[in-house]
């Protein structure tokens, strides 16, 4: 919590996931993978425009044609695989409102058996589509949190998942601003060469970049 502050205190409010619809999140969510959100917003913004931001229009959609809207995601053509593989899945659940009474552990299981959605994947669509008490570890918590000492780094997903759960308890608002103040922080301080000088964590951290 002590680094939940000085992140709150650094960066302010994040109000995350950007989205009109739980289902757009969950788009977004797939298609983050390996790249900036600003590309994501861009293939977001072609369905919108082509009136195709829907699991139906997306299932229906000519692979060439998806994968046209999708360019700006980058690795788009498996992106496109993915995505149409989780909005077959979607409507075959029933859709998103059905999806939505399922229990956490079940919907969870559920989304790691579908194509191309992983455990980082999933957990963004859990905790910011679903708003359930699932907190998303990725590459930014890692590094942040290796560098301050408090983890390895090498852990598995899981392990790191329940250490942050147990730690914090079951609070989807606080997951939802943590798990965003750590990417803001990743992204424009902690970077691979990280800029300790304008650091707020730096009195609490053991990494020896920022203590030279």
């Amino acid at each position: 919590m002590s680094v939940y502050r000085r992140l709150h205190a650094a960066h302010g409010p994040q109000f995350w996931w950007p989205g009109d619809t739980r289902f757009e999140i969950m788009v977004g969510a797939v298609l983050t993978q390996n790249t900036a959100w600003s590309n994501v917003e861009k293939a977001i913004a072609n369905l919108r425009a082509a009136k195709a931001l829907t699991p139906h229009a997306i299932v229906a959609a000519p692979h060439r044609q998806l994968v046209s809207w999708l360019k700006p995601s980058g690795y788009f053509n498996i992106k496109a695989k993915r995505l149409r593989a989780f909005c077959a899945w979607l409507l075959q659940q029933g859709g998103v409102r059905r999806l939505a009474h399922w229990p956490t552990d079940r919907l969870r299981e559920a989304l790691l058996a579908v194509h191309g959605v992983g455990p980082e994947t999933a957990d963004d669509i859990l905790l910011y589509a679903f708003e359930r008490p699932v907190f998303v570890i990725d590459a930014y918590t890692r590094r942040i949190f290796m560098r301050l000492g408090l983890i390895e780094g090498r852990e598995k997903y899981e392990v790191l998942r329940k250490l942050f759960e147990d730690r914090l308890g079951d609070d989807v608002t606080l997951f939802n601003e943590y798990h965003a103040l750590i990417v803001a922080h990743g992204k424009d301080v902690c970077r691979p060469r990280p800029h300790c000088t304008r650091c707020r964590l730096r009195p609490l951290c053991a990494s020896p970049v920022a203590n030279n």
